[in-house]
């Protein structure tokens, strides 16, 4: 008896995720060496500042810096009025009540890592209790961390019904799903990863959590890329992009951005659609704007 195919093989068969590693890593060389330095400008960096979603995800966070930071945005927004405020603030979810009661700056979204960040290992009904607690104290977006290890064992439905049941708690707020790329490893497991996000209910899909040894990566990005464009060819859906961990310079933000230009073109050239997750590169993007050191944030 012919075996019947699942609904995940059929629609990984309808995109190329037969990719070879060296050819992505030769692309990607050429789109830096020829295109990196003409986004090198000062509109580019005030864009990306915009798209910075300001992260704070560490052991010692606590009620009293975690206000301490998200006043720090309220008052960039009162000291740099020509300067586009961040687009995110990023916590974990037991601070998210914390953020909206002291964030007063319109416009600017309250993201939450949620469904046990960032390993992923937990029970689904303490993920998808963590996001509805999440999303009732105020988070605005949700980051949740595929589950690799069911990914890397191939068992794509177990994969896609997680980030559905995810979606669904999430409903109209956004899901943010992080591929780990690093330990993807391969060009293939990551376009092979990005579809079946997409196809799952991902509003973003994003790179890594930071917390593991390899983070975003350029050839990461432009496969990530490659599948949101294929994607939006084949359905018409257009889903963001998040490069994150890893964002050490200015200049690894205008790659990031290029590559984004080169592969998906001016229309994910918004602080909607394209975002940056990082803390370290706020400082470094707004000394360069102002032209000299600024250890704002």
């Amino acid at each position: 008896m012919e075996e019947t195919k699942s609904k995940y093989d059929e629609a990984l068969e309808k995109y190329n995720t037969s990719l070879n590693d060296r050819e992505v890593r030769e692309a990607v060389q050429k789109i830096i060496a020829e295109k990196v330095h003409e986004n090198d400008t000062a509109d580019v960096k005030k864009f990306l500042f915009g798209s910075i979603e300001l992260t704070t995800l560490k052991t010692t966070d606590s009620d009293v810096s975690v206000m301490a930071f998200t006043e720090k945005v309220n008052q960039f927004d009162q000291q740099y009025p020509d300067i586009p405020h961040v687009a995110t603030i990023c916590v974990y979810p037991c601070f998210a009540e914390v953020v909206k009661e002291t964030l007063e700056v319109e416009g600017v979204n309250i993201a939450c890592v949620s469904g046990s960040f960032p390993s992923s290992q937990a029970l689904l009904e303490v993920k998808t209790i963590e996001t509805a607690l999440a999303i009732k104290d105020g988070a605005d977006e949700i980051d949740m961390v595929m589950p690799v290890g069911k990914f890397l064992q191939g068992d794509y439905e177990g994969v896609s019904d997680e980030i559905q049941e995810m979606k669904a708690v999430c409903g109209d707020h956004a899901l943010k799903v992080i591929l780990e790329t690093g330990d993807l490893v391969t060009a293939s497991n990551i376009k092979k990863a990005s579809i079946l996000a997409m196809y799952a209910g991902a509003d973003y899909i994003k790179t890594s959590t930071g917390k593991e040894k390899i983070s975003a990566t350029p050839e990461a990005a432009y496969v990530m890329c490659q599948a949101i464009k294929e994607y939006y060819d084949e359905t018409g859906i257009q889903i963001g992009f998040k490069p994150a961990g890893g964002i050490n310079t200015v200049m690894d933000a205008i790659t990031y951005y290029t590559i984004v230009k080169e592969v998906l073109g001016e229309k994910w050239l918004t602080n909607k659609w394209l975002r940056l997750g990082t803390s370290r590169l706020a400082n470094l993007l707004l000394s360069e704007i102002e032209g000299n050191e600024v250890k704002f944030f």
